[in-house]
């Protein structure tokens, strides 16, 4: 069992910069790719960012250049920089962990953290 607490969302102008974190605990070790999402008011949740067991990264087209994703200390902490950022990236941002356990893949999720971007 994987527990996933994101911290780090709140209100910023737009074209300011603000960093997320997602604090992993319980069987950490079965993690092997990580990712933030994002669901928007009225609109279904979408992948913003990806990082694999190996490092590789991947991003939305809408956040690519702006977001950064990383991962450290053995799969037990997530970040997402967001720089550059506009008001369509205000939505609540979700953390995401996918495991292995008994040779069975598992999604583990978040509670997600508000980011709210104005003018």
């Amino acid at each position: 069992q994987v527990q996933l607490v994101e911290s780090g969302g709140g209100l910023v102008q737009a074209g300011g910069s603000l960093r997320l974190s997602c604090a992993a605990s319980g069987s950490t070790l079965s993690i092997n790719a990580m990712g933030w999402y994002r669901q928007a008011p009225g609109k279904q949740r979408e992948l913003v960012a990806f990082i694999s067991g190996g490092g590789v990264t991947k991003y939305a087209d809408s956040v690519k250049g702006r977001f950064t994703i990383s991962r450290v200390n053995a799969n037990n902490t997530l970040y997402l920089q967001m720089n550059s950022l506009k008001l369509e990236d205000t939505a609540v941002y979700y953390c995401n962990a996918y495991g292995t356990r008994d040779y069975v893949g598992i999604n583990y999720w978040g509670k997600g953290t508000l980011v709210t971007v104005s003018s």
